[in-house]
């Protein structure tokens, strides 16, 4: 039996998590979702195009990334910034612009693979349909059809009888593309169903960035309850987790900044991502604003800090020996440092031992993610945001399983165990 958890996404517990995965199908619901959670916690939303009042609880929103902050009554122009970063977007399927396919009597949707993908979990499940259209006259339209709208089917094992020994495999091209109902395929059907859905004439739209989605509700499951399993899980937990910090931080004398990116699981490198200048232009802002000028930006980036927030790898109990010996985090026992001396993370000793204050002043354990010299792990927002900026930052994440699948799985305890260190730090 699943739970139905109702809870704010700015609470910082459990069903709150739950709540935010629920609600953010997609990085644009989850951009929507956090600025809810936002303005609910009575912060200002400014227009990155408009001249900015002097407030001192803000955001700014682009596409699939946002920026908020919080600043003190009485800033200084060189004030540093604690800084958490983390990114909306998860691997998975988009739909492509022309996707109408089919044939033997089969409608089917052309798909491009985002990310990387772990391709076979996406097989034989029920799929909605979620994210942003753009119509002719610029107007941006969020969709989500949360219904069973298609369905990548697995090939019988009777046609693939070495399967199980063998291994799925699956070619991106030919074998990933989903079927969302029967007949005749003709140019247009999908274009027609998303205007249906959104009350507009289909010649009226001009584009989309659309991308199929596991329904299944995010749920606890175990005996005790002590697992989370849910899509997006990576990276949304963080987006939550800092999110949560945020607004319930006690004020600090530094600013207080929380960046939310677009496009990591392909690189960062867009107006959304973390390669581009959106944080750099909105921490300029926020310090002109106090009244910086000439090297005083400089200054306040040398007393800056930032944690970059995406989730590690636990523990596999099937696969142990994929771990790096003295370096495996468990599920449940906090939030895990993760160093790569390939500088794949940004962590060094001295902001290992900012993180490590955090946790200690949240009185929240912590452990230590270093992958195996065969096994190189993967990258993160954070060795790209401390090269553009040059501000010190440590590499974070709540361990979990099944990373880059359509359903992931995580223990109960981490997330808000990390959301109470990314408090104590911003709040320091």
């Amino acid at each position: 039996m699943t739970t139905s958890p109702t809870a704010s996404p700015s609470t910082p517990t459990i069903a709150g998590l739950c709540a935010f995965l629920d609600a953010s199908p997609s990085p644009f619901h989850a951009v929507a979702t956090a600025a809810d959670a936002l303005a609910a916690a009575g912060f200002v939303e400014l227009d990155e195009r408009a001249e900015w009042p002097p407030v001192a609880t803000a955001f700014v929103r682009r596409g699939g990334a946002l920026i908020a902050w919080r600043s003190s009554t009485n800033r200084s122009p060189l004030d540093g910034f604690r800084i958490v970063g983390a990114h909306t977007d998860s691997p998975g399927l988009r739909i492509k612009p022309h996707p109408d396919l089919g044939g033997a009597n089969w409608r089917q949707l052309g798909v491009e693979v985002y990310g990387g993908a772990l391709l076979n979990s996406w097989l034989d499940r029920d799929l909605g349909l979620a994210g942003r259209v753009v119509l002719r006259d610029g107007t941006e339209r969020l969709l989500r059809i949360d219904e069973e709208f298609a369905r990548v089917p697995q090939l019988a094992i009777h046609l693939d009888r070495e399967v199980n020994e063998r291994g799925v495999q699956l070619d991106k091209q030919q074998h990933l593309t989903p079927v969302w109902g029967t007949g005749v395929a003709s140019p247009g059907d999908f274009r027609r169903a998303v205007g249906d859905r959104l009350d507009v004439a289909p010649d009226l739209i001009a584009g989309w960035e659309l991308q199929l989605y596991d329904l299944t509700p995010a749920a606890l499951l175990g005996s005790d309850r002590s697992l989370l399993a849910a899509g997006r899980l990576d990276n949304q937990l963080s987006c939550w987790a800092a999110l949560a910090a945020l607004t319930t931080a006690p004020a600090a004398a530094q600013h207080q900044v929380v960046a939310l990116f677009d496009h990591e699981e392909v690189g960062s490198a867009s107006t959304t991502g973390a390669a581009g200048p959106l944080l750099e232009i909105v921490l300029d802002r926020i310090g002109r604003s106090a009244g910086a000028q000439g090297d005083d930006r400089h200054r306040a980036f040398a007393s800056s800090s930032c944690i970059s927030a995406d989730n590690a790898h636990a523990l596999h109990p099937n696969y142990p020996e994929r771990h790096e010996p003295g370096h495996r985090p468990l599920v449940n026992h906090g939030p895990a440092l993760k160093l790569n001396a390939n500088q794949r993370y940004a962590t060094s000793a001295a902001t290992a031992a900012v993180f490590q204050r955090a946790c200690d002043l949240a009185g929240v354990p912590m452990q230590t993610f270093v992958s195996r010299n065969n096994m190189p792990c993967g990258s993160t927002i954070g060795p790209i945001t401390a090269t553009r900026l040059g501000i010190e930052t440590v590499d974070v994440g709540v361990p979990q399983l099944s990373m880059h699948s359509a359903r992931e799985l995580c223990g109960v305890e981490d997330p808000v165990s990390m959301t109470r260190a990314l408090a104590a730090y911003l709040g320091e």
